[in-house]
């Protein structure tokens, strides 16, 4: 499945804490058949001391699928990568760009751009663990360092490492002083760092992340030479836009979804989640921006959040929630 992730890299939804579950996922899968979907991030030590492995379950049709973890232990990183890949993970990805206090506290996450050479450490475990492509989620640099000197110095340590493929959010994070949510925003992006890395290691397959919003966007960076582009928010808010399209204007393959029918694709999967116990919020909540900028797409966010929570709710609350939206031809 290797090479199935490297294509697919050519655009991803990026992993993103409480959003990216395995029902999110499978949802997004129905959008489109190509994009390389990413799990939340999963630490290590809750597999390897923890032993929480339903954190690794997921949906056969999710492939292909990432499975990102967080740590800075060589040994415990190269023992859940093993684990991850002996679930049948496509790749195996290492977070070093969370700048969250709780991610900090466990050594890991942003503050390892600090430390480059712990980081190359961890992906050549990593990379001697398993046969499934090791792969890095970085940002440009933390705090006060110079992003033009730490990154060509950060990138060239993990590519000796064995890591071939990187996807770099292109803002510094500042450990201290910005909450997480203000570290997606507030530092200034800097896309042509990221361009001008792709030129100095033309070897590396580079993804670009970070306030993308559209496939226009993604399009106007892989056309200037980067390899892939991770999108987050705007694939999670606006699915309808970017990954109903994504198949044929990112990948050259089949056709736009129509999201009218995934919803009704759906219903197989919420009957047997809901069989196993589940509540149908936990998978509608991801489904809530289906249809944003399209008449009728308030209606069906009210009707869908107010509907789910109910005891008892199952498929026809989102069936039901369709006819507020009209089709395709009338939008």
């Amino acid at each position: 499945m290797k090479n199935n992730a490297q294509k697919a890299a050519r655009l991803s939804v990026a992993p993103m804490m409480d959003w990216t579950d395995r029902h999110c996922r499978f949802f997004h899968r129905l959008l489109s058949t190509e994009t390389l979907l990413y799990t939340e991030m999963v630490t290590a030590p809750a597999l390897v001391r923890g032993g929480a492995m339903h954190l690794l379950e997921y949906s056969p049709e999710e492939h292909p699928v990432a499975l990102q973890l967080g740590g800075s232990d060589p040994d415990e990183l190269a023992q859940a990568a093993r684990l991850g890949a002996e679930a049948g993970y496509d790749e195996i990805n290492l977070n070093c760009g969370c700048p969250s206090d709780r991610v900090q506290s466990g050594t890991f996450g942003a503050v390892l751009m600090k430390d480059p050479g712990r980081v190359a450490d961890c992906v050549s475990a990593m990379c001697a663990a398993v046969d499934v492509d090791v792969t890095v989620k970085c940002r440009i640099g933390v705090d006060d360092q110079n992003p033009d000197d730490v990154l060509p110095a950060f990138l060239d340590q993990i590519r000796n490492a064995g890591c071939q493929r990187v996807t770099i959010h292109a803002r510094k994070a500042w450990l201290q002083g910005l909450s997480p949510k203000e570290n997606r925003d507030i530092p200034p992006l800097d896309y042509d760092l990221v361009h001008r890395m792709k030129a100095t290691f033309s070897d590396l397959h580079i993804s670009i992340n970070g306030g993308i919003a559209s496939l226009d966007a993604s399009k106007a960076h892989l056309d200037a030479g980067l390899d892939g582009v991770m999108i987050g928010r705007a694939a999670y808010h606006q699915p309808g836009d970017i990954l109903s399209e994504a198949d044929p204007r990112i990948f050259g393959v089949g056709d736009a979804r129509d999201p009218i029918a995934i919803v009704q694709q759906m219903v197989p999967y919420v009957d047997k989640h809901l069989a196993k116990g589940g509540r149908l919020h936990q998978i509608t909540r991801h489904m809530l921006g289906l249809f944003a900028g399209r008449p009728g797409a308030r209606a069906w966010r009210r009707a869908l959040s107010e509907g789910a929570v109910h005891k008892g709710a199952g498929p026809e609350v989102m069936l039901q929630a369709l006819d507020h939206v009209a089709p395709m031809a009338e939008a």
